[in-house]
């Protein structure tokens, strides 16, 4: 008996590769090129299955163009790649990797609140270009971290993870707004508090978004968002670009409407706004919030299982459901 067919969309760890292979006829992108979206279609064809990344577009057209496709099985928790309803549509399953980089992702996303809040990229570009020549009272001076508020907008896994950081390692106030609030027993743990999406912008020292995508959520944060914010106050886009409109907060920034924001996502990635790269209180990023070895290969391994499970005749482990509308 044959074995299915599955296509590794872009580079991954040689080891992911083997364990695919040990139940699949594997093709892989060991090249890591940037396929077309018709150079996709023709090398989907015949697959049952694909693992696939962020920047892999799986869309009514390619579903249209594979009729034999089952499976994509996404190397992110993400998904904003994925047309869900037309995956439904076709009967084509989609998973993800959620859980297995939530630690890492927090992790990050409290280090980029902080080298935004006390302005540490600024300041190396300064001193790499030669120009630390003395101390002054307030060179580089940004604002405390500890015991200051923290807003987060968007409030699962990783930005409880965050709240944790925040109230329990810095002493922080949390306040938070989600689509829908925390059970009493999760904010009590989390000493967080639900607050309307007005009053987040309002109090936040340091505004952290962790929301899902979906166009209901596209430009959440933009000119009239921005200007309810203190001029005091940092922004940090942990989530997803076209959450915050990055025309917007640049000139934000420019104006110091705000004082400061980091980046990790925006907004066509990997272009990235021209206007963000001429203000200097930004911290930007390349997408890289899960970037540890330990947590790559978990999501890897993750979607190699859930193609593994799938295809296997074991159902999905980790499906993706549909956000409401």
């Amino acid at each position: 008996m044959s074995k299915p067919r599955v296509l590794v969309t872009r580079a991954v760890f040689p080891e992911t590769i083997d364990k695919l292979k040990q139940h699949f006829d594997v093709e892989a992108n060991t090249d890591d090129a940037e396929w077309s979206s018709e150079e996709l279609i023709r090398r989907l064809q015949g697959k049952q299955g694909a693992f696939t990344t962020g920047s892999v577009k799986i869309d009514e057209a390619l579903l249209a163009a594979c009729p034999d496709l089952k499976i994509c099985a996404n190397m992110a928790v993400g998904y904003n790649n994925f047309d869900v309803d037309a995956m439904a549509r076709h009967g084509v399953m989609a998973t993800n990797a959620p859980d297995v980089l939530t630690e890492t992702t927090a992790d990050f996303g409290f280090a980029l609140l902080m080298a935004t809040a006390r302005r540490i990229t600024e300041s190396e570009h300064f001193l790499r270009r030669g120009e630390w020549k003395k101390w002054s009272y307030d060179m580089f001076a940004g604002s405390d971290v500890h015991g200051s508020t923290l807003g987060i907008l968007g409030m699962g896994r990783i930005g409880q993870g965050i709240a944790r950081r925040g109230a329990l390692g810095f002493g922080m106030k949390v306040i938070y707004h989600n689509r829908s609030r925390l059970d009493a027993s999760i904010e009590s743990e989390l000493r967080a508090s639900y607050v309307s999406k007005e009053e987040l912008l309002k109090s936040a020292d340091h505004l952290v978004l962790v929301l899902p995508y979906s166009p209901a959520a596209h430009h959440a944060i933009g000119a009239a968002e921005l200007k309810q914010m203190k001029p005091t106050a940092t922004l940090v886009n942990l989530a997803r670009g076209g959450i915050v409109d990055d025309a917007a907060l640049a000139e934000a920034l420019r104006d110091r409407t705000i004082a400061a924001a980091g980046l990790d996502v925006f907004e066509g990635e990997p272009a990235v706004n021209p206007s963000l790269l001429t203000v200097t209180n930004v911290v930007l990023t390349p997408h890289i919030a899960s970037a540890t070895i330990p947590t790559r290969r978990a999501m890897a391994d993750l979607a190699a299982d859930n193609l593994i499970s799938f295809l296997g005749g074991n159902g999905p482990l980790t499906p993706i459901v549909s956000p409401k509308k």
